[in-house]
């Protein structure tokens, strides 16, 4: 498994974080979010990929950003369709894309079919009232339903305390990719507990 780190928005903490090695940092580029990021993305270590994350943004604007930032990854979290995607990967053709899709207590994941082959990962999150970053944990069982191959990030009040269940999951035989974190290692948002981020990272192996 891999673990993305999202919601940066503190350039010291961005330095400090990235010293710890996640495979992905997440920046948020939604002004209705309190980890809205702006200014200058400080040089990451190389192995760590920039992600930007966007919310029913004018592809213009995420094409701009993406060659603005240098981003290595998008995390689409509105409710772009396939064919926003299929046009999307004609102008950012080396850009990793993600799309979330909100759980709650149950998902019918045939509404995935048509992204199957369009997307690069999946990221299950906790449907709530803000489009990310609730801190909440979706029912896990749920993912016994999932029918693809397509990788996918697994998301949503992820904490230290969730080590067993993330072990547990990824035994299953799911295709996991990666593990992403937000909310429960902040100490206000947008800034990460680096601390408790090495905790996390070392129980995990990861």
């Amino acid at each position: 498994m891999k673990l993305k780190v999202c919601g940066m928005k503190y350039v010291e903490n961005i330095r400090s974080v990235a010293d710890l090695q996640p495979d992905y940092m997440g920046f948020i580029f939604y002004e209705r979010s309190k980890r809205n990021f702006e200014g200058i993305i400080p040089e990451l270590p190389k192995g760590v990929k920039k992600t930007g994350v966007f919310v029913n943004e004018p592809m213009e604007i995420v094409v701009s950003l993406v060659e603005e930032y240098e981003l290595e990854a998008i995390q689409l979290h509105g409710d772009e369709s396939v064919a926003y995607i299929e046009e999307l990967k004609r102008y950012i053709k080396h850009v990793e894309i993600i799309k979330v899709f909100g759980i709650k207590d149950d998902f019918d994941f045939s509404l995935l079919k048509g992204y199957e082959k369009t997307v690069d990962y999946f990221l299950f999150d906790t449907k709530g009232k803000e489009r990310g970053g609730n801190g909440i944990k979706f029912d896990w069982s749920v993912l016994k339903n999932y029918p693809y191959s397509v990788p996918f990030f697994l998301s949503g009040g992820i904490d230290l305390n969730d080590i067993e269940e993330i072990r547990k999951v990824n035994a299953s035989g799911l295709p996991i990719y990666a593990i992403d974190v937000n909310s429960k290692f902040e100490s206000k948002p947008g800034f990460k507990e680096t601390k408790k981020l090495k905790a996390f990272k070392k129980a995990l192996k990861i």
